[in-house]
């Protein structure tokens, strides 16, 4: 059978139970019981005990006779009788040898287990059932309007009904007594059941309801706790913590129950612990108790006005009490006890998974943005070398002597010569004398047109046509040069110049304009 059963719709088997439905409700763990005798076979002439536990919807268990020698399992819904008339259904909880030892855990004698079983719930009881599950949610709304309309202090949180839908149950939680005859009537009105109310506490309405509790897990008294014991402040206080209500305070509003878990642990350390200890005279001064560590078996003192604390051991501090009470007076409280500061325990496993630590995402995103960050800086800084080479090529281009190799093709030596200055070449064209002509060429024009340098070019054009090209600069300074014509410039720089950055040695060129051959 699936997890119809469980009163709340949502269904807990596609989840992971195993338990085929029994769950009722408020989840798969509710008051469980591990059967830890059912893989042990029993004796030949053994007759299985009669009396079998079935639970119901929150924590109501119940111990029921099997007359009739019904062969039941764990999980198996069965209709047992009731107190009032009528069948209710439940699901079987524990069967066999076990169920004697829940009777005396219990405190429950044989003899008082008067109600038996009546069969295996057919499909007709389980429809009924269920069809009476579903109206509990509508009819406990209902009830909440109706005391609110007649204004009781009273909260109801939770409605049962029986398995034959003849009678249901109403929770409800308050502080007195309410006079709630004038509801019952109303409610027997517009539901045409049988009512009855049943008041329960703070603590009960949290372990039918259930929920989470601040440490992370399931409530205590919605899974395993079924006595409740007072939970006092003195537990706390013991405890040495923080009275602070909102972080004692569980589901319920009241102290939480796990309180008591450990108070035994700390009653038994006390017991070491020298009381009327809060004031320790010494010719220093009054020293105060400032914490306690009773484990440690270590009290911390202060001086008035000093902020560091004082650790003593308990000898210490029941020696200098003795001494106290005898009306001595020490003259301090002696040397300080050095606190061993042990390291912390390498553990001899591997974490794969990484629980340990709550900031893994954020150190995986750390390392991942880190990353990125070289490679930017990595990229960076190969853009700027590439740009310093470019830089460093360029410069070595345009030095004086001997800079860089120029490619060797079959082109003429005098070919594609670099560009030169834009400012010189128009100084040069107006008819001033420019700079010589640097040794080792300079910028390399790139265009398939073959530029030769203009500065040269430009001083060819402007010198008289009886000239040649390639002569030698007249000795004794600078010579006035007619202005040339631009055509005429135009065509000498379209003429190539043999590699001669000197201009020592003269060369043969076609004296009308064309195309010089070596």
């Amino acid at each position: 059978m699936g997890c119809g059963s469980c009163s709340t719709g949502g269904g807990c088997s596609p989840a992971g139970c195993k338990s085929n439905g029994s769950c009722l409700t408020n989840g798969c763990s509710k008051l469980d019981v591990h059967d830890w005798l059912s893989h042990m076979d029993m004796p030949t002439n053994y007759k299985p005990y009669s009396i079998v536990e079935v639970k119901f919807k929150g924590s109501r268990k119940e111990f029921y006779h099997n007359n009739d020698n019904i062969y039941l399992e764990a999980g198996d819904l069965v209709a047992v009788e009731t107190t009032t008339g009528g069948y209710d259904i439940g699901h079987v909880s524990i069967t066999g040898e076990l169920v004697r030892m829940q009777m005396t855990k219990r405190r429950v004698k044989e003899a008082d287990v008067v109600k038996k079983i009546y069969r295996r719930a057919t499909v007709a009881d389980v429809d009924k059932w269920k069809l009476a599950k579903d109206m509990e949610w509508e009819t406990m709304h209902k009830s909440r309007t109706l005391a609110l309309e007649l204004k009781l202090s009273m909260k109801i949180s939770d409605v049962d009904y029986q398995g034959d839908k003849t009678k249901a149950t109403f929770y409800y939680t308050a502080e007195g007594r309410v006079d709630f005859r004038e509801l019952i009537k109303k409610m027997a009105e517009s539901f045409r059941i049988r009512i009855e109310m049943r008041q329960i506490g703070m603590r009960q309405e949290a372990s039918r309801l259930g929920g989470i509790g601040s440490c992370g897990r399931e409530l205590c008294c919605s899974t395993w706790l079924t006595d409740f014991k007072t939970v006092s402040t003195s537990a706390a206080r013991y405890q040495n913590l923080s009275l602070n209500t909102l972080k004692l305070a569980g589901q319920c509003g009241k102290l939480k129950c796990c309180l008591n878990y450990e108070l035994d642990t700390y009653m038994d350390a006390l017991k070491h612990i020298p009381d009327n200890v809060n004031v320790l005279k010494t010719e220093k001064g009054d020293a105060r108790l400032q914490k306690t560590d009773i484990f440690k078996k270590i009290m911390w003192f202060s001086y008035p006005r000093e902020e560091a604390w004082v650790p003593m051991p308990i000898a210490k501090v029941k020696e200098i009490q003795q001494l106290n009470r005898e009306g001595i007076i020490p003259a301090d409280l002696g040397e300080m006890v050095e606190l061993e500061n042990t390291a912390a325990k390498a553990l001899d496993y591997e974490n794969v998974v990484g629980q340990d630590s709550l900031t893994r995402l954020d150190d995986r995103r750390n390392q991942n943005r880190n990353k990125s960050n070289n490679n930017n800086n990595t990229r960076d800084r190969n853009r700027r070398g590439g740009e310093g080479r470019r830089d460093g090529q360029q410069a070595g281009a345009q030095r004086p002597e001997g800079g860089s190799k120029r490619p060797q093709g079959n082109r003429p030596d005098g070919g594609n010569r670099p560009q030169g200055n834009h400012q010189q070449q128009q100084q040069d064209g107006n008819g001033t004398d420019g700079p010589p002509m640097p040794e080792g060429g300079g910028n390399r024009q790139q265009g398939s047109r073959p530029d030769g340098n203009r500065q040269q070019h430009q001083q060819s054009a402007n010198r008289p046509e009886g000239q040649q090209a390639g002569g030698l600069k007249p000795e004794g300074g600078e010579e006035n040069r007619p202005q040339g014509n631009r055509n005429n410039n135009r065509r000498n720089n379209n003429r190539p110049r043999p590699n001669n950055p000197n201009n020592n040695q003269p060369r043969t060129d076609n004296p009308g304009g064309g195309s010089a051959a070596e």
